[in-house]
């Protein structure tokens, strides 16, 4: 039987991110109101507050595969899943249910889907409609916040448009935002301090962030705060830049150090920005040419590092965030093959899901409370369904 996550855990809010999408928006679980010391990546943190490297692959371990349902829309028959996402307490929403992007329209149009999906976590789930709309033509990214509001992002709409917990229309948000990859909500969890979403941009190689002031129901505010990641500027779903973000926030008392995870399906990397949450200014972090090294304009702050570069990378999108901390990517050549990797750089394990020539993993969503626990969502182009690999 599929693992159930109703009522067996709370997540830690994030690139939500839009898990997603591209890289899916999975968040690491943890005691989201808890402010004594927590981590979401295990003890003994280091100086940066990056907890040990946990060398037991969990990938290894996920050798069953459970559908969980079709992803195509049941009004309009919008098809092609991207991004997944999942929703952290019953408000609209219930806690538990996840959200899948439709990229594509009825007649496998790239780039023409305008819906975003409710599924249960179970086995023969139905998809309902929980939006459906213009504003996120091309849908990639569906990151979910800590109150279930849902930012979906359009890569042929060039918006993230944010819906409540009803699917109702709150704002839009275009510029600097042209093309987006991937989205991801981003909060470290303690009361009063500001929930922040990432936005991956693949016609400018960069990340935007929205910010909004704590306890504010208001409009956010749009900073392009990394820039310099590569482009491909290719069509449809081959398009590559910045996505499968993932934040990751260890929390000690009233203090916070997060985490942002980006690949780069250009350059075949995974990139590491540390103290997100510090992200302020316009191109703050600015990526080399190639990916490998970067220009931060205030590296006591913030600043990024690398992951991993070069095989068995092979145009990644999807990334996920695992309990303890670890990561798994997901190609776009070369085979539909997940990648395992430590935050230091390890590569843990491969899994290819299938041996079809065509892209066909997009979203991923990590859940569990810890290695035993850990289950991995992914939505499967071939066969527009939602798929779980489990123990």
């Amino acid at each position: 039987m599929s693992f159930n996550i109703h009522g067996k855990f709370v997540v830690l809010s994030i690139t939500l991110l839009i898990i997603s999408a591209c890289g899916g928006n999975g968040i690491a679980p943890s005691n989201l109101f808890n402010t004594s010391t927590t981590s979401v990546q295990g003890s003994n943190a280091d100086s940066n507050g990056a907890a040990p490297a946990d060398t037991k692959s969990i990938l290894k371990l996920l050798t069953k595969n459970v559908k969980i349902g079709s992803t195509v829309d049941p009004k309009n028959g919008d098809m092609g899943p991207r991004a997944i996402s999942v929703a952290r307490s019953t408000f609209g929403l219930k806690k538990g249910q996840l959200l899948v992007c439709n990229f594509d329209d009825s007649a496998s149009t790239a780039g023409k889907g305008t819906t975003i999906e409710v599924l249960d976590p179970d086995p023969h789930s139905k998809p309902r409609t929980f939006v459906q709309g213009s504003k996120i033509e091309g849908c990639v990214g569906n990151a979910v916040t800590v109150a279930n509001d849902v930012y979906g992002a359009g890569m042929a709409s060039g918006i993230s448009a944010q819906f409540n917990q009803s699917g109702k229309l709150q704002y839009s948000y275009g510029s600097p935002i042209e093309e987006p990859l991937d989205d991801a909500d981003a909060s470290c969890g303690l009361a009063y301090a500001p929930e922040d979403v990432y936005v991956s941009d693949a016609k400018t190689g960069s990340v935007i962030k929205l910010a909004k002031p704590p306890v504010s129901s208001g409009r956010a505010s749009e900073t392009q705060v990394i820039s310099g990641f590569g482009v491909n500027r290719a069509s449809g779903w081959s398009a590559l830049g910045p996505s499968g973000i993932q934040y990751n926030a260890t929390r000690t008392g009233s203090l916070c150090n997060d985490t942002l995870y980006i690949v780069d399906g250009v350059d075949n990397t995974v990139v590491a920005v540390s103290n997100a949450s510090n992200l302020l200014l316009k191109n703050e972090i600015v990526v080399r040419p190639g990916g490998k090294k970067f220009k931060c304009a205030y590296p006591t702050k913030t600043c990024a590092t690398l992951v991993y570069s070069g095989s068995p990378l092979n145009a990644p999108v999807a990334q996920a965030l695992l309990p303890n901390g670890n990561l798994i990517v997901a190609n776009t050549k070369g085979g539909n093959t997940l990648v395992e990797l430590t935050p230091t750089g390890k590569v843990l394990a491969t899994k290819t899901i299938d041996t079809n020539k065509s892209a066909d993993i997009f979203g991923l969503l990590a859940e569990g409370t810890d290695d035993s626990t850990t289950v991995l969502f992914y939505t499967d182009t071939s066969t527009n369904t939602l798929q779980e690999l489990e123990q």
